[in-house]
């Protein structure tokens, strides 16, 4: 399925090997070999993904372990050239796709699925325990996938689906894990640099473009094809997470892949998104570009999107003092495919800022539905 920007293979729990029915060595080979990693080519040549970190995605639905849910959705980021799946958080794009796979494969009651018009699927997000509502549209009963929403980033117009996250902060610890909305982060090789580093849709580091010779008007080859910028990158990632208490050591970084993500944000400005499309300055609030799994991602990956809203519905945090600050509910920002609004909602309880919820819109298709190959010797 497509869902947003992304696209993923999609399982039933109850369809998948009783092997790979539980967490474990097992589960990760077989979507390891679905997907064709590791592979040192990183073509995905043998495998169902489209090499690269939005295309290399897998998701597994299973009957609802929460009550007042309708699925359980869990979320496996599957690494390219290495042999592991990252399970540390979520992936906000797909969870578009989730709503509609839940309605086509029986997860929601047909009492709820209306003949036209909205039908509510109540998301229990597995990987970081938290509760999505996606709102898909209905036409004659059936989930609606044609239409005219566009989303920069996705060739063709289709139905728009809302989705929104709910509590979208961790619930077992501050939205800003370090106590304070900027940090001096000390990186060896770049200095000490400012960085806001926030807890909500997915851990996310954001630092200045100007602070590391950017102007958060590049694109993907600006970056990608720059070995030692990615490089940059990682080790701001790696003690970013370390600051952030995700990680132990710098080391373990090389194993959580998914989380957190790095990004930089600029003050608006002119520039030529990737399908030749121009954006001014006037279109946006913010600029920000982000990496994922250790590449500059094409647009923007949905849940650090939610950071990106959420972040600048605090005042003082760098995103949001990129985006001219004061109080805020929604943001316009660029990303290298175009532009993508989001809201979100946030609020200062007893000296700590929590966000209530985040919404954007994403659409969402089967791309093809059928069986997957895999050789018996890869679990």
């Amino acid at each position: 399925m497509r869902g947003g920007t992304s696209k993923g293979v999609f399982f039933r729990l109850k369809d998948l090997p009783e092997a790979c029915q539980s967490p474990g060595e097992a589960r990760d080979k077989l979507l390891l070999r679905v997907i064709g990693s590791p592979d040192p080519y990183q073509k995905q040549i043998d495998g169902m993904g489209g090499a690269t970190s939005s295309t290399s995605k897998t998701v597994i639905l299973a009957e609802p372990t929460q009550p007042d849910h309708d699925v359980d959705y869990l979320f496996g980021q599957v690494s390219i050239d290495k042999p592991f799946v990252d399970w540390s958080g979520n992936c906000g794009n797909l969870t578009a796709a989730v709503g509609a796979f839940a309605i086509n494969s029986g997860f929601v009651a047909k009492d709820r699925i209306p003949e036209n018009g909205t039908c509510t699927v109540r998301i229990w997000q597995a990987n970081i325990k938290k509760t999505i509502v996606a709102h898909v549209p209905i036409t004659n009963g059936e989930v609606q996938e044609t239409g005219d929403f566009e989303l920069d980033g996705v060739t063709f117009p289709a139905a728009e689906v809302q989705v929104e996250f709910m509590d979208p902060a961790d619930g077992e610890g501050s939205m800003f894990p370090t106590g304070n909305l900027v940090d001096d982060l000390e990186v060896p090789g770049e200095g000490t640099l400012k960085a806001t580093m926030i807890n909500a849709g997915i851990p996310t580091i954001f630092v200045n473009a100007g602070d590391i010779g950017y102007k958060g008007t590049e694109l993907q080859d600006d970056i990608n094809s720059d070995p030692a910028a990615l490089a940059r990158f990682e080790t701001i990632r790696a003690h970013g997470a370390v600051k952030m208490g995700l990680i132990q050591n710098i080391e373990e970084a090389a194993n959580r892949q998914h989380t957190p993500k790095v990004a930089f944000v600029a003050k608006p400005s002119d520039y030529v998104s990737s399908s030749g499309k121009s954006i001014g300055a006037e279109d946006v609030d913010v600029l920000v570009r982000a990496l994922s799994m250790g590449k500059l991602h094409h647009a923007m990956m949905g849940t650090a999107a939610v950071a990106i809203a959420t972040a600048s519905a605090v005042p003082g945090t760098l995103v949001n003092l990129a985006a001219g600050g004061g109080d805020r509910t929604h943001v316009t920002f660029g990303h290298p495919s175009g532009t993508l609004r989001v809201g979100a909602e946030a609020k200062e309880v007893d000296g700590q800022w929590t966000a209530t919820k985040a919404i954007m819109s994403r659409s969402a298709r089967v791309l093809m539905e059928g069986w997957v190959r895999v050789p018996g010797d890869s679990i």
